[in-house]
This record gives structure tokens, C-alpha cells and sequence, in this order.
């Protein structure tokens, strides 16, 4: 069952999968901003109040391809 966050006045995408996944992986935050339509026209920085879902997501799986950090 998918959770829900409520942005904070200047939360971002990755904030919010790091907070709650533990993670930055561009897979995790892809699915994240997936499960929420219209999150990513909102810009980086997300104003307070958003309800954003958090869905289910392996965070063991790799995602595959060049990363520059590690």
C-alpha cells in the first residue's frame, strides 16, 4: 500500500526519496515522479502542502547504465 507525504515549502523530488526511500537513485526518484503526474511541471522546488504518493519500490534492485556517482 502506497503512503503519502505533504511537502514542505522548499522539499524537492529527491528530497523526498531520500527521506523516505534512502536513496537518490535516478530509478527510485523516475518511479517516484511516475506514481505522481504534474509533479515535476511544479520545478524543483516544491511548494508546501503537495500530496505526494509514495509508492512501493524495490530499493534493492540497481539500476543499470553509467553513473557518475556512486
Amino acid at each position: 500500500m502506497a503512503l503519502q507525504y505533504s511537502t514542505r515549502d522548499g522539499d524537492t523530488a529527491d528530497y523526498i526519496a531520500w527521506k523516505h526511500y534512502g536513496t537518490t537513485e535516478r530509478l527510485v526518484v523516475e518511479q517516484l515522479l511516475d506514481a505522481n503526474k504534474g509533479l515535476a511541471d511544479m520545478g524543483p522546488l516544491l511548494p508546501a502542502g503537495v500530496i505526494v504518493t509514495l509508492p512501493d519500490i524495490d530499493t534493492t534492485e540497481k539500476a543499470t547504465g553509467v553513473t557518475l556517482w556512486t
